[in-house]
């Protein structure tokens, strides 16, 4: 399968990368650092250099790789040190999930890809609604939903990494990881 992965480098996509070459898929890769691109050839990935807020170059880099699959694990979370001014310090990730996660949808869409796999983020604060804590038991039909329609009519799809989706999302990655080259 074709897989592109955004965040490639990051503390997920590092161990994602060569889990999914590990199990025979084409990976292209992606990360904002050239100095990083060997990282990721050396995983066996196909690198790819690209800010996720610029959308005309993400459409670009997705439809030049053909994806079947993209996951989305965009963050700038590198190099965090203090929790003092959250606001200040999660504005560029809130930035990625937001305008990021727009530009990959669109890249999807033009690209006939047929799923997206998106991190998201739940914060430590309460869950408002009531009931028992979620699981990935109890969420597990909530998070691989179809957001839209990708062209050709192949279904997008967007884990929720926080409460209601944090298992699907979860389930959709180990599925992808075990499943066979196709």
């Amino acid at each position: 399968m074709r897989v592109f992965v955004t965040g490639a480098t990051g503390a997920l996509g590092r161990h994602l990368v060569p889990g999914l070459v590990a199990k025979g898929h084409v990976v292209t890769a992606t990360t904002r650092t050239p100095g990083k691109v060997a990282l990721l050839r050396e995983a066996g990935a196909e690198p790819v250099v690209v800010d996720g807020l610029d959308r005309t170059a993400v459409i670009a880099a997705v439809q030049a790789a053909a994806p079947e699959v993209i996951v989305h694990e965009m963050t700038a979370l590198a190099g965090m040190r203090s929790f003092r001014n959250p606001d200040k310090l999660f504005a560029s990730t809130n930035e990625l999930r937001t305008r990021g996660t727009d530009n990959l949808l669109a890249a999807a869409a033009e690209a006939g890809t047929r799923r997206v796999i998106a991190q998201s983020y739940a914060g430590a604060g309460p869950d408002d609604r009531p009931g028992p804590l979620k699981t990935e038991e109890r969420s597990a039909g909530l998070a691989a939903h179809p957001v839209g329609r990708a062209s050709a009519g192949r279904d997008r799809a967007c884990g929720d990494g926080g409460g209601p989706g944090t298992g699907g999302a979860r389930a959709a990655l180990r599925r992808l990881l075990r499943a066979g080259h196709r």
